[in-house]
C-alpha cells in the first residue's frame, strides 16, 4: 500500500473546517483504501458502514436513530447505495456541539455530486481523488507509472 500523506493531511483539515467530507473520484482509485488510512490517525472513535454490504445497510435502517449517537469519525462508503442518507447527514450537521464529522465516499458521479451539494450546501466539502501521482510512487517509478497507470491495483500489480 502507498501511503498518501498529502491527502491525509488534507483530510483532516477539511474535516477540522466542515462537518461532512465527501471523498469523490472514480471506482478503484483508492477512496476506501484511503478512508482506512485516515480512521488509524484518527483521534477518537471511527465508525465505519460500508453500504455495499446487506449487514450496514440494514443497521441504518433509521438512519437518524443509527447515527445521531455517534462521536468521532463516521465514514459512509458507497452513498450513492443510499441517497436518502444526505438529508439525514444534514440535520446532524446542523447540530450545536458537533459531536461526529462524517466521511462520505462515493463514485463522482453527477447525481451524487448533485445531490449532495443540494442538500448539504454550505456544510459540505469535496475532495478529488485521482490516480496516483508521480510523487506519491516517486521519479524512480516514472516507467512504470506512465506503463500501468496511475489506479493503485494495476500500478502495483
Amino acid at each position: 500500500m502507498i501511503p498518501r500523506t498529502d491527502h491525509i493531511s488534507t483530510l483532516r483539515r477539511l474535516l477540522s473546517e466542515n462537518p461532512v467530507v465527501g471523498i469523490i473520484g472514480a471506482r478503484q482509485v483508492g477512496k476506501t483504501t484511503l478512508a482506512a488510512q485516515l480512521a488509524k490517525v484518527m483521534r477518537g472513535p471511527v465508525h465505519t458502514f460500508d453500504l455495499e454490504t446487506a449487514k450496514d445497510r440494514a443497521r441504518l435502517t433509521d438512519p437518524q436513530l443509527a447515527l445521531q449517537d455517534l462521536r468521532g469519525l463516521v465514514v459512509l462508503d458507497e452513498i450513492q447505495r443510499m441517497p436518502d442518507l444526505f438529508s439525514t447527514l444534514r440535520s446532524l450537521a446542523d447540530r450545536p456541539r458537533k459531536p461526529a464529522r462524517f466521511l462520505i465516499l462515493g463514485s463522482a458521479s453527477p447525481d451524487l455530486l448533485r445531490q449532495g451539494s443540494e442538500t448539504l450546501a454550505g456544510r459540505i466539502a469535496y475532495f478529488e481523488l485521482r490516480g496516483l501521482s508521480l510523487s506519491e510512487v516517486g521519479y524512480q517509478n516514472i516507467s512504470r507509472l506512465w506503463l500501468r497507470g496511475g489506479f493503485p491495483k494495476a500500478y502495483s500489480a
